[in-house]
């Protein structure tokens, strides 16, 4: 299913098929085994709102030795402004416009020297937020291997990877995993330890 629509996309970008969230590991919560990471460069890129995907890409940075990049808001989040329920709120209005991109400070530095990319965000509405998109339409990931990762309490990862490479259309993206509950350490080491495999 992704590999046609990787073809579709751009014949320099590839993608395996995303696993299903889970609070484990790729491989044990959903059968399929993790695709093992290439040797490189690598940095951590993520977004976090309330702090969990902060801590999840913290344990995977520590983890693999990867440099670290925190997306920030130019315009931070207020409470109000990650209040979903409120159908007038900024992210529920972001959530029903996909045209809006929210800009970023800075940027990464020296970005060509990495090879991986772990890329970090919560799941809104079964999507990352458009902050993300932001960043990875602002990016080549040509000759990046790119694994997503998210935290949710409850939602999968869902189609969020597939839409990223669709937005990126660049760079080989490998399974990506989804951590419940908030992203436990234990939960999040495991599948580290399941792409070194």
């Amino acid at each position: 299913m992704w590999k046609k629509a990787a073809m579709a996309i751009s014949s320099a970008a590839a993608i395996v098929t995303m696993s299903a969230c889970g609070g484990a590991s790729a491989g044990s919560s959903s059968g399929t085994p993790a695709a093992a990471v290439p040797e490189g460069k690598s940095i951590v890129v993520y977004y976090s709102a309330t702090g969990n995907t902060k801590r999840a890409a913290e344990t995977i940075a520590k983890e693999t030795g990867s440099d670290i990049y925190a997306i920030t808001p130019k315009v931070p989040y207020t409470e109000a402004d990650l209040d979903y329920n409120n159908s007038a709120s900024r992210v529920s209005k972001e959530h029903k416009d996909s045209s809006i991109r929210p800009a970023y400070t800075e940027d990464v530095e020296n970005w060509n020297d990495y090879k991986v990319v772990y890329l970090g965000y919560p799941i809104w509405w079964g999507e990352a937020p458009a902050i993300v998109y932001t960043f990875t339409e602002h990016h080549s990931f040509d000759g990046k291997t790119v694994i997503p990762f998210a935290t949710s309490y409850s939602s999968p990862l869902g189609d969020s990877g597939e839409n990223l490479f669709r937005a990126a259309k660049t760079g080989t993206w490998l399974p990506g995993e989804c951590f419940t509950g908030g992203g436990k350490t234990d939960d999040v080491l495991g599948w580290i330890h399941s792409l070194k495999k």
